[in-house]
């Protein structure tokens, strides 16, 4: 509809700008988030894993520090460029593609899927979760992290301060609920064995001061799964 604003237009040119600054702002949500997926993964040497929404390279940096054969998958040109910069030459491939569409990957080419505070940005989630199994082997792994959909009722989303111009800039986001996540995977065909949500303590506050206000409060979302064998994307 014409004079109707895409909350997520601005999503990419918000990461091309945010990625100079992305690693250094003491974030306390990857703070949360980072420790959880990489339990969650476990060991994965030597192991096909596909990244999806890679950002600057959070986690594909410790996957191929940890023996991972790695893809990793983003649609902002700056976020991918400090990914590259994070990781040796031939560790990783990097794609530059949006998650809304159909990945360019074939059919259970991956041991396991990581995807972190992505889902914020996709109007999508059956494609997401959809495609994100396809790629997946049978029994593959995904982990899948997003905010805390409780963080919106807080008048919170990504957003960053441009150093340069002091501006805050908020690149785009859709309230999803926890039951969104949750139906478009298992509509997908996954199987949940886990669902985490995450709050700050005093002591995780006192390390990240822009958490004290979220004390107690759930800030963060994690979805563990498996790529189960019945019904949804497998049977095809």
């Amino acid at each position: 509809m014409s004079g109707v604003r895409d909350p997520l237009g601005g999503v990419r040119d918000g990461y091309d700008r945010w990625a100079e600054v992305y690693d250094h702002d003491a974030n306390p949500l990857t703070a949360l988030e980072e420790p959880r997926v990489r339990g969650a993964l476990g060991d994965v040497r030597g192991r096909a894993v596909l990244d999806l929404g890679c950002g600057t390279g959070r986690h594909t940096e410790w996957l191929a520090e940890a023996g991972a054969r790695i893809t990793a998958i983003d649609f902002s040109r700056g976020m991918l460029d400090a990914a590259r910069r994070k990781v040796p030459s031939g560790c990783a491939t990097f794609i530059a593609h949006d998650l809304h569409e159909p990945l360019p990957l074939r059919d259970g080419s991956f041991d396991a899927v990581v995807s972190g505070l992505v889902l914020e940005h996709l109007r999508d989630l059956d494609r997401f979760f959809s495609e994100a199994f396809r790629v997946l082997k049978p029994s593959g792994c995904a982990v899948v992290s997003a905010m805390h959909p409780a963080m919106f009722l807080r008048g919170s989303q990504a957003r960053f301060t441009d150093p340069d111009s002091g501006e805050v800039i908020m690149p785009g986001s859709v309230p999803h609920r926890i039951g969104d996540f949750v139906m478009a995977a298992l509509r997908a065909g996954f199987v949940l064995h886990e669902i985490g949500e995450q709050a700050p303590d005093a002591e995780f506050a006192g390390r990240y001061p822009r958490a004290e206000r979220y004390v107690g409060w759930p800030m963060l979302v994690l979805l563990v799964m498996e790529a189960g064998s019945g019904q949804g994307g497998r049977e095809r």
